[in-house]
């Protein structure tokens, strides 16, 4: 199968030893993701000299660090010293790490070149065959989802980015045949400036309001989803949703062909009631994994067959248990309300749902029209404390709301004793989940256990 064809002018790359090996490397933002430590590891590998800095202190970074362990790497931790600039040849910035950083500023401002993991990722790699999708939601179940495509078509895949897989750390197993297939967040396309280079088949699931306490402004944050197609030049082709109305005004910007994907563009190999797909989101996520497949040669057969056994992601809408009949779900990574109502929109009530967190400046109108709705699937809510937890009883008002607390396992314990045989309680915060846990990951794994240890 001929995936991904070399556009014309494309030349071989150097070993990544050769590329960085002897170059003076700062790691700004060392992270919990594992994305900051696939950075480190793969440069002090490729012979560079490395130092990490993070204003984290070691006490909250110690499972980057345990991963480090080894390694010939330094640290300054809980603090970044500008003296650390000296004579570096590189910095490479962690998403997490905004563009205005002071940091990051004074590196620019003395010419050191700034690079993201992305960023060495398509300098390194040694596959031109790299498909990268991004979008507000449904990136990870898209992603999975073509590589499992692309696996049943006899593929060598490779599948990495922001689903917590360092691509970094996948480079010894990627070969010049390899298909690489990268899930792309919006921060991560940031560094895709330093290069100039764009995967050469993207796909943008969705735009949504989302990251609003990052970018300025929703222009802001749809402009750097831009930067997943717009260095492809007119060899590129970028999957879009028909029924997104941000995505077809993106279309304007695309240079190469746009792939159009919706319920009126059929997909060889692909119905709508292939698996069942609970919800319009996940089905529009079925028809993007298998329209950016198809585009790059898999067959119909492929995507039929995995259709028809895909399981779902982790996380996400994932049924953890059924306990006296009422079914636990853990959809953690819904950390926007547009997320939280599609799952509302998916799963059979009634609800008992668990929602709060922290801010990202984002609209809760909508959310909270849904939960007061009268007749509507969510019975009881239970709030988690966080920073964006008073707006959103703002808008949903007070007469769902059962209970807030400032522990997990409160809420859970009172949503527990709220729901019904036949019902669900679902966690889908419509929030980030900063203050109260490490990441929204660490949130659905400890609910996970909290659900288990019930009864």
């Amino acid at each position: 199968m001929d995936l991904i064809a070399d556009a014309p002018g494309q030349r071989a790359k150097p070993p990544a030893s050769q590329t960085f090996a002897g170059k003076r490397a700062l790691v700004v933002g060392l992270g919990v993701h594992g994305g900051g430590a696939g950075v480190a590891r793969f440069l002090a590998r490729s012979g560079a000299s490395v130092r990490v800095t993070d204003l984290q202190p070691s006490d909250r970074l110690q499972g980057s660090l345990e991963s480090l362990r080894g390694l010939d790497v330094a640290y300054t931790l809980g603090r970044h010293d500008e003296a650390d600039l000296d004579g570096v040849d590189l910095v490479v910035r962690n998403p997490a790490v905004p563009r205005e950083s002071p940091f990051v500023r004074e590196a620019q401002a003395r010419g050191i070149p700034v690079h993201m993991e992305m960023s060495l990722f398509l300098v390194a790699c040694p596959s031109r065959h790299v498909i990268g999708i991004t979008g507000t939601k449904g990136k990870t179940t898209t992603t999975t989802l073509v590589g499992e495509i692309l696996r049943a078509a006899g593929v060598d895949v490779v599948v990495a980015g922001n689903l917590r897989i360092s691509a970094l750390d996948q480079i010894d197993r990627i070969g010049t045949g390899t298909t690489v297939v990268l899930e792309l967040s919006s921060f991560q396309l940031e560094g895709l400036d330093a290069i100039e280079q764009s995967p050469r088949v993207t796909a943008v699931t969705n735009l949504m309001p989302d990251h609003l306490n990052r970018y300025v402004s929703m222009e802001a944050y749809v402009d750097a989803k831009r930067r997943a197609f717009m260095y492809q030049g007119k060899e590129g082709v970028v999957a879009l949703n028909r029924e997104d109305e941000r995505s077809v005004d993106l279309a304007r910007g695309v240079q190469g062909a746009v792939a159009w994907f919706g319920p009126e563009t059929p997909v060889p190999g692909f119905t709508d009631n292939a698996r069942g797909w609970a919800g319009p989101h996940n089905l529009a996520n079925a028809r993007c994994a298998a329209t950016l497949a198809r585009e790059v040669g898999a067959s119909e057969e492929a995507i039929e067959a995995t259709m028809r056994t895909f399981g779902g992601v982790a996380y996400r809408q994932e049924l953890v248990r059924v306990l006296r009949g009422v079914r636990y779900v853990n959809d953690t990574a819904a950390t926007t309300p547009d997320a939280t109502l599609a799952a509302l929109a998916s799963i059979p009530g009634p609800i008992v749902l668990i929602a709060g967190g922290a801010d990202k400046g984002l609209e809760f109108a909508g959310l909270g029209a849904a939960l007061s709705r009268t007749g509507g699937p969510v019975t009881d809510v239970v709030l988690l404390e966080g920073s964006a937890t008073d707006r959103l009883v703002a808008h949903a008002g007070h007469g769902l709301v059962r209970g807030r607390h400032a522990r997990l396992a409160d809420a859970v314990t009172q949503a527990s004793a709220l729901a019904v045989a036949g019902g669900a309680v679902l966690l889908s915060p419509g929030c980030a989940s900063f203050g109260m846990f490490r990441n929204e990951f660490d949130r659905g794994d400890q609910f996970n256990a909290l659900v288990r240890g019930l009864g």
